[in-house]
Parts: structure tokens; sequence; C-alpha cells
């Protein structure tokens, strides 16, 4: 199947009409873009862009040989134009399948906001998944040997609001609907990402990608998208966005398992507050384990049975899930090295040289050795304070020294490294 897409942003298309931000007033060229709409083999046409005529002709298509209108969502962008001589737009109701007479099939599924999703069959077997803006598929589930509701196997192509609803994505990796050879396309493009390499950066920590207007595409054809790290951190000052930017790095895969090792403190109004904003932002199907203990975490084959977040996050606690399919999410370094540095008796001077010293390296050390030996995916997160004000207390010199180092070290062992400098995250490396 060939897919032109004849527009790929949000229904008010990007820049929107009159918005003076910053992504809007960025969004020309390549970046702007109208509605998404598909012409899939000069045949069928899912969804409308204004002008849809002039866009197919930019595109180098007709809509000539149209035989099918389709639409997935509620129309509410720009005036709706249906060009002369082409079928009356309609939906399909959830579960309904059309054979069109070129050989196409169209199954209509259920998705969880108003609207339809498309999954597309062409006459050689090629699949394709389609899904209207800000909608996840609703009752996804696999049908017997990891078959994805829809049909056997993984889409070729899946096309989503991969940016507004990561957790859609991760619903259909979950179910084996998309693998590492699905091609993932961003479409529904609006202006909560500023375009151009940070958009294109974003996607491609999940996964995906995105093309200009007017791309013509082939389903089932290779496309090379850059091998997701198995390992990263990210660095970044107080409230420089770095927690955000590593839950975004997983929030379109399943099974995310969030180390929090900060613990709960008594009494402590301002730090439960912390906790409470970091629970909200994460995805329901996520589970959390608090804790400091690392190492087993990294090395063992099963998630703990001392899952203590599963009640607060809707998991699974003790299924016994393997963890090397389940992604780990660790926040923070820099409070695991507080509280190794509790143990080892650190802040005290006389301690520090009489063993403390030692017995925190060997506590990094195994630490970092878990690390390079891990075989399932981390994002952690850790504290750059090097470059703020000397401490004035010996021990608060240690710690800055000592987590420089343990950065360092961690960082040393990871395939992408990342600094977080007022919400922007800047490549060190990967």
């Amino acid at each position: 199947m060939d897919v032109t897409l004849l527009g790929t942003g949000a229904p008010q298309g990007l820049p929107r009409p009159d918005c003076p931000c910053a992504a809007c007033a960025t969004a020309v060229g390549a970046e702007a873009r109208a509605a998404t709409a598909l012409l899939i083999d000069g045949a069928l046409l899912i969804d409308l862009t204004p002008g849809p005529a002039f866009a197919a002709a930019r595109a180098g298509q007709s809509l000539a040989g149209v035989r099918q209108v389709l639409l997935s969502h509620p129309h509410d962008g720009p005036a709706m134009e249906v060009p002369a001589g082409l079928p009356t737009p309609g939906r399909v109701a959830d579960g309904r399948e059309l054979a069109l007479l070129d050989g196409h099939r169209v199954r209509a599924l259920a998705v969880d906001i108003p609207g339809t999703g498309y999954d597309i069959s062409g006459a050689d077997g090629e699949r394709l998944l389609y899904l209207p803006p800000g909608a996840a598929p609703a009752g996804l589930a696999l049908n017997g040997a990891h078959e994805p509701a829809g049909g056997p196997g993984p889409y070729d192509m899946v096309l989503l609001d991969v940016l507004e609803r990561p957790d859609a994505l991760a619903r259909l990796r979950a179910t084996g609907a998309v693998d590492a050879a699905t091609d993932v396309i961003a479409v529904h493009l609006d202006h909560a990402v500023p375009p151009g390499p940070e958009l294109h950066r974003r996607l491609a920590a999940v996964g995906a990608r995105a093309v200009p207007d007017g791309s013509s595409l082939v389903v089932g054809e290779y496309h090379a998208v850059p091998d997701l790290p198995r390992r990263t951190l990210v660095l970044g000052g107080a409230r420089s966005g770095k927690s955000a930017e590593a839950e975004r790095r997983l929030a379109a895969f399943p099974d995310v398992v969030y180390v929090a090792t900060g613990g709960t403190r008594e009494g402590d109004a301002e730090w439960a507050e912390r906790i409470s904003l970091h629970r909200e932002r994460r995805p329901n199907s996520w589970r959390t384990v608090e804790t400091c203990d690392l190492v087993p975490l990294l090395e063992a084959g099963d998630v703990p049975a001392t899952d203590a977040g599963d009640a607060e996050s809707g998991g699974d606690a003790g299924t016994g899930r393997a963890a090397e399919v389940s992604p780990l999410l660790i926040d923070c370094l820099a409070l695991w090295l507080t509280h190794v540095m509790d143990e080892v008796g650190a802040w005290d001077d006389a301690a520090w040289e009489a063993g403390g010293r030692r017995a925190l390296r060997e506590r990094t050390d195994a630490l970092v050795a878990a690390v390079r030996a891990t075989h399932r995916p981390v994002v952690a997160v850790s504290n750059e304070v090097g470059s703020g004000v000397v401490p004035a207390t010996a021990a608060g010199r240690r710690f800055r020294d000592e987590l420089g180092r343990l950065n360092a070290a961690f960082g040393a062992e990871c395939e992408q490294l990342l600094l977080v400098v007022a919400g922007q995250a800047l490549a060190l490396r990967g």
C-alpha cells in the first residue's frame, strides 16, 4: 500500500490561526502542517484537510480515483471542504468491516474518545492502523497466540497522536500490535511541542518519526529508526524538568517500573507535595517500587515482591513479570547517594576516614557494575550540582564531589546522556 499524507497536523492545523505562541510562529516551511488526512493507493481517503484537491496536487496525487471517504472524528477545525466528484464522507460503526472493490479491507476499531480508528489491509496483506487525534484504542487485547485484536501479528505501519497520547503507543506495544519493525508515524501534530529538532528528538526517543505534509510512504517498507538506547542518564539542576524528561522517554512503553529512591519524610508537607505531583504525572499502568536497593532490580529476572507502589498505580503485584521486559525509571541517583552515605556514616569526618570512604566506593562500584551488565532498559535521573555555589560545610562538599563521581561513572555506562536546562534537553551523548 502507498500512503500519501495530505496533512499531518491537528484539526486546526499548525500554525493555528491567530495563535502568537513560539511554536506557531516558527512552524514554517516543512514544519507547517494542515489537518491530518491520508490518501491510500489513490482510492481511499481518510479524513479531510482544508483544500484537499490542492493538497493532493501539491503531493503529485489526484483525488479522481477516490472511491471511499471515511472520517475518524467529529470535525472541529476549519470548514470542511468536500470536492465535487468525491463520495459523501461517512463513519464506520465500531467492529464493522468494509471490503472495497480495489482489494482494501477496512475494519473500524473502538477508541476511548468520540471517534473511530481504522485497521486497513491491502491486497497483498500489508496492514496499517490509523487513530484519530487524542485517541487510544479501547479494549485492545491479545487474541490467542500473541495476535493483536484486528488481525494476526504486528501492524506494518501505525499513524497516531504520539505526543498527546503516548499511552496509546504503550498499549499497542503491550499487545504486540506494534513491534520494533513497525513504522510509527506521528500525526495530528499541534503546537504543544516546538517544531524542528525538538519535535524530532522527542519522537525518536520513543521509536517514532514525523514526516512533512505531502510525503508518500510505502506500508511495509523498511525505514531506519534510531536505535532506542538501553541506558539513559538524565542530568539537570533543581526544577529543570529532568524528571519530566525522563518520564516522557518511557511514556510510550508498557510495564514501566518507577523506582522512587526518596521514600517518605514524616511531617514534611513540602516533600509530600513533591511526591504527589510526581505520582500524578505517571501513567496509571506504571508500577512503583520505593527502594534504594537498586542492584537487585538491575540484576533480577522478576520485579521484587515488595512492589509497594502497585496499590497506588494499578500495577500487578506478584505476577512475576520478567524484569528484562520492564523498563526501569530511577528517580533519582542523588537521593540514592544520600541514603548510602547515611548508611556508611559518610557525614562524620572520623567515620569517613575510618572506612566510610571505602564502603561508599564499594556501593557505587557495585551500582555502576550492575548498570553495565543489565539487560533491561534503564532511564535514570540525577542532579547536576557541580555548577552551583560551593557548599559551606565539609559534608556538603563531600556530597557534591561524590555525586559528581557517581554521575560520571554511571554516565560512562549509558548509551545516551542528557543535560536538561530550563526544560530543554541537550544531548551530551547519543
